[in-house]
């Protein structure tokens, strides 16, 4: 049966008469204030930065092109004779064989923080208990994780003690060689970065969509393959920034091994090397030079990276 009953045009969308007046445009003092608010909030953040980023930067470039000891009023210009200088001495650059124990620990590091954040991601019991208790050590001043682990390593110390109550009595000393007192340091950076990388996938797993999981679990998929097709291409940025800073970190170590052992028996890096230069041998202008280089470095070795992975969209629906 057809509908016979006549229905009401529709009615055009009023035009406004083409002698209508334009609304009037906001005076400029308005004008100008709105788009100065913004920089208002940004100037104090902005002052900081200048302050203590760019500026330590510009005279740190400044310094590497003179002889200035760090002490002395007056500063003359080497031109490129303290980079020579570097280039020309080996021994400035065989600490960066240092840097392979912490990059081997990174590893260790990333693989932990990936499986407890598949695990806690899922429906576990007392898991916000095990988040605290993951991320907590990254909390803690890096001085006194140091002194912390000078104890736990030290001849009859906390490791000791507990490898004696389990029968095992060794008289190895931690910091004693290179070898051991390397992987040592390195297995403290793994205690206190792991944390890091596990809220980063953390976050990262919960940022998918929960659908994908329940339409996983009816078609039979396990833990496995959901990992394996939908939380590994789902964190693939995620984990390729925990990549990169953790190869940038591991080639500017400072502080754990500074305080744990001064950089004796082997396990000086580059940054302590650095340090020593500037206030130890009174060669800031060296010194300066080797900071540059180390930045330049890591900013290689961070482009490198980003062109072998490139951060594309990844998209799971």
């Amino acid at each position: 049966m057809t509908d016979t009953t006549p229905k009401a045009p529709e009615r055009a969308p009023a035009q406004p008469p083409p002698d209508a007046p334009l609304p009037a445009p906001a005076p400029r003092g308005a004008r100008v204030r709105r788009g100065l608010t913004p920089w208002l909030f940004l100037l104090v953040p902005l002052a900081f930065l200048i302050t203590f980023t760019y500026a330590p930067i510009v005279n740190m470039l400044a310094y590497s092109f003179t002889d200035w000891d760090g002490l002395s009023p007056e500063l003359h210009y080497t031109g490129i004779g303290n980079y020579t200088e570097l280039f020309t001495r080996p021994d400035l650059f065989e600490v960066f064989w240092v840097s392979g124990y912490y990059l081997a620990a990174s590893v260790v590091q990333i693989a932990v923080a990936l499986y407890f954040a598949t695990i806690l991601s899922f429906d576990v019991r007392f898991r916000n208990l095990f988040k605290g208790v993951l991320f907590f050590p990254y909390l803690i001043n890096g001085v006194a994780i140091g002194f912390v682990f000078l104890y736990f390593f030290q001849d009859g110390g906390t490791l000791d003690s507990v490898l004696a109550l389990f029968g095992v009595h060794s008289d190895h000393a931690w910091l004693g060689t290179p070898v051991s007192a390397n992987v040592s340091l390195a297995g403290v950076s793994v205690w206190r970065y792991t944390g890091l990388n596990f809220v980063l996938f953390l976050g990262a797993i919960q940022s998918i969509p929960g659908e994908l999981y329940e339409a996983a679990e009816l078609d039979g998929a396990g833990r496995w393959q959901q990992f394996r097709h939908i939380i590994a291409p789902g964190i693939r940025p995620v984990l390729s920034l925990s990549v990169i800073l953790s190869v940038s970190g591991s080639l500017s170590v400072f502080e754990i091994p500074y305080v744990m052992t001064g950089g004796a028996t082997g396990t000086e890096t580059f940054v302590i090397q650095t340090v020593k230069l500037a206030f130890q041998f009174n060669k800031t202008g060296l010194a300066s030079a080797a900071a540059v280089v180390l930045l330049l470095i890591i900013l290689l070795v961070t482009w490198i990276q980003r062109r072998l992975v490139p951060d594309d969209k990844v998209d799971l629906v």
